[in-house]
């Protein structure tokens, strides 16, 4: 080790991290505890450079580096007391990653000298070196041509989501060159642009892109994190997603993509993990937090700090209580706006970032930081509201800034098309943009992100092709993923050649759909459910970075000349998929911004809604309390939506009839009286989705038969 102090300029405390400005890079890094700080440079052969910091400012540490610049290769070790029942464990024996790295180097090799401590996580602090073993932060070019990037800012209620992972979205496209796939240049290939815009989707969310780490016990069985939910980056892409390097490359590439996606008009949104780091419990490793002010990064238990409160599950919890903690999460926040332009958030287990104290509350620091702030507030804001503390269920209680993932929309919308009993009630008012969740604390329809499924669970195929979880090739006896599935197998566990139950599956996987795109609210669709994606029944693929949870693109949607000689295959459901979002956006009736107000003269005025029985008639309270009905109709009344348009101009559209039928046989249901409309086209059919719309016309007083299972929309004409 060397140390080289006649280059080293006083710099600034703000702001945080390695900041380059043309000529050299400016180092500073927050820590309350330490006593000195080492700034390590490693060179191309891995040869450490260690210059002390030597100015601090409240309680930042910092220096100037004149003809440091991009590509170059650092760390810090912190010196300071190492006391884990006080809450500190300092130790200059371990090289730590800059919180505020904006790219990192190489990948976790797990070794015992990544862990700060002898024995049982209280004892002597170990005195290995770490170096050999962990990343290296990176100093980046902050200079990118962002040529007319704008931000399509799409309203909520024209949104369409779906939710893809970088690298298993493109890792077997075969349009996508080798090199690319799975990577953020592949994800920008214009055979994908092409496909989702195809498709119709505004917005793509992103499972994590901050730098993440494998745990040990994932790689000593061979497997990784896959998903990564395991930040130790909060400003740093992801440098396996890079096919064009790691040493800052990484950076220009996500932005490249950002841009691209941006002139198809489709919005990025990144599902963020501020809630826990990837160093884990007291047992975890050294890697960043932990050893550069662990009192002030975690939230610890009282009155031994030895260990940490854990309300994530995953063995600690960010201290959302201490302002350098906030600082940080918002700083990553407005860097990911400000400087690679995404489009909104999604909040992993956001309950936990409202813990201010034990219980959630929404009123807590980070919120209002978020509420007041002119960059971050001004994006799109999703959170999943809910942790595994007490209490940490809160899908609907979020402020009125956030929408949320509706996790009682999932529920009873599977409920419902499993055939359960005395769930129509609430699968009406889920179908109709949860106002019992939300009109309450004055929130719109828009708050309520609806889904099916998503990345945690079934894809929509495995949902209606198993009955339970075959997660055995995690290496946990099958123990992990969740047991409240709430699907239905159709009859047969897995894969069969059964032509009635084939059929079936098809019919559900299309009724899933229509209810998702037809519902008020903001859909989101999980990638690959368009074309019948599946992954064989495990319902917590985390580990799986193969060909379990890769998309397998079907030929006849990358090779488009294919297409029409299909039938009976992917292409269908992807085509109806199509179809179901065009529709939606053609009709503002089924993307309303505020609730409906229901029927304004039972019996003379049909109102905005109007809910109806088979037989043609208003639904009354003895109707919804019938346990084993499971059919309905639903007007919408387009001549009745209350909202105005841009310009004040009244909003018109066409009314629809949806005929919704769960049961396990068909259903006749009447076309109800002339108030209604006198004249109904078909539109939409899960019993024959290759139907185009109906030429003839049904008119009050006629009766048509909903198969078993199915969905059928009547327009007024």
């Amino acid at each position: 080790m060397t140390e080289r102090n006649d280059q080293q300029w006083p710099g600034v405390s703000y702001p945080l991290g390695a900041t380059y400005d043309g000529v050299g890079t400016n180092f500073a890094l927050y820590s309350s505890v330490a006593e000195q700080v080492e700034l390590c440079l490693f060179d191309d052969d891995g040869k450490q450079e260690s210059l002390p910091l030597r100015e601090v400012d409240g309680s930042v540490w910092h220096g100037y580096l004149h003809g440091v610049g991009p590509g170059q290769r650092y760390g810090y070790r912190v010196h300071g007391p190492y006391d884990p029942v006080a809450g500190h464990r300092c130790n200059p024996a371990k090289l730590l990653l800059d919180p505020y790295a904006k790219a990192i180097e190489g990948t976790v090799r797990w070794d015992r000298a990544i862990f700060g401590y002898k024995s049982g996580g209280k004892g002597r602090p170990d005195s290995r070196d770490s170096a050999a073993y962990v990343p290296r932060s990176v100093v980046t070019n902050p200079y990118f041509e962002w040529a007319n990037d704008r931000a399509p800012r799409t309203p909520y209620y024209e949104s369409v989501i779906y939710e893809a992972h970088v690298a298993g979205l493109t890792r077997l496209h075969p349009a996508v060159p080798e090199e690319q796939r799975g990577t953020y240049a592949g994800l920008a290939h214009p055979a994908v642009i092409d496909y989702l815009t195809g498709l119709g989707i505004t917005a793509i969310e992103l499972m994590p892109v901050h730098q993440f780490v494998s745990d040990g016990f994932l790689t000593d069985r061979g497997l990784s994190n896959y998903w990564g939910y395991n930040t130790i980056g909060f400003l740093a892409p992801h440098n396996a997603y890079s096919s064009a390097g790691q040493r800052g490359e990484q950076v220009p590439e996500f932005k490249a993509m950002v841009r691209s996606l941006h002139e198809a008009g489709i919005e990025v949104i990144l599902d963020v993990v501020y809630n826990h780091t990837a160093e884990g419990s007291h047992l975890g490793p050294t890697l960043s937090f932990r050893g550069i002010d662990n009192s002030a990064y975690y939230r610890l238990t009282e009155p031994d700090h030895s260990y940490y409160a854990d309300t994530t599950g995953t063995g600690n919890s960010l201290n959302v209580r201490h302002p350098h903690a906030l600082q940080l999460i918002m700083d990553s926040l407005r860097y990911w706006v400000l400087e690679m332009h995404v489009d909104g958030f999604r909040f992993d287990l956001a309950a936990a970032l409202a813990r201010q104290f034990h219980e959630v509350d929404r009123l807590s620091a980070f919120f209002d930081l978020v509420q007041q702030d002119p960059v971050v507030s001004q994006v799109k804001l999703i959170a999943e509201p809910w942790d595994v503390g007490d209490g940490g269920y809160q899908v609907g209680n979020f402020p009125p800034l956030w929408t949320e993932w509706n996790g009682k929309y999932r529920d009873a919308v599977r409920d419902f098309w499993r055939g359960e009993p005395a769930t129509l009630p609430e699968f009406a008012s889920r179908l109709t943009g949860s106002a019992d969740l939300y009109d309450t604390s004055n929130r719109r329809p828009i708050a309520s992100i609806n889904l099916v499924t998503c990345h945690d669970g079934f894809t929509l195929a495995d949902l209606v092709s198993y009955d339970h979880k075959h997660n055995d090739a995690n290496g946990e006896d099958n123990a992990d993923g969740t047991d409240d599935n709430r699907s239905w197998n159709c009859g047969f566990e897995g894969p069969t050649s059964d032509p009635a139950v084939l059929a079936l599956r098809a019919r559900q996987q299309r009724n899933f759909l229509t209810t998702l795109l037809l519902s008020q609210g903001v859909p989101m669709l999980l990638a690959g459910d368009e074309f019948g994606r599946t992954q064989h029944g495990n319902n917590n693929a985390y580990c799986q970075d193969n060909e379990l949870s890769w998309l397998h693109w079907p030929a006849e949607l990358t090779h488009p000349n294919l297409a029409g000689d299909q039938t009976g295959t992917s292409h269908d459901l992807a085509d109806f998929t199509g179809r179901l979002i065009r529709f939606r956006a053609q009709h503002p009736v089924l993307r309303r911004r505020r609730f409906f107000s229901g029927p304004a003269d039972l019996g003379t005025d049909p109102g905005d809604i109007a809910w109806l029985t088979p037989a043609g008639v208003p639904m009354t309270e003895q109707d919804w309390a019938t346990g084993f009905a499971k059919s309905l109709a639903v007007f919408l009344n387009g001549d009745a939506i209350s909202e105005l348009g841009a310009r004040g101009e009244p909003i018109v559209d066409d009314s629809f009839l949806l005929l919704v039928n769960a049961a396990e046989h068909g259903v006749e249901f009447t076309v109800p009286d002339a108030q209604y409309g006198e004249r109904w086209v078909t539109e939409i059919d899960t019993a024959d989705p290759r139907s185009e719309p109906d030429a003839g016309a049904a008119k009050p007083g006629d009766c048509m038969v909903l198969p078993d299972r199915s969905v059928r929309v009547l327009r007024r004409a």
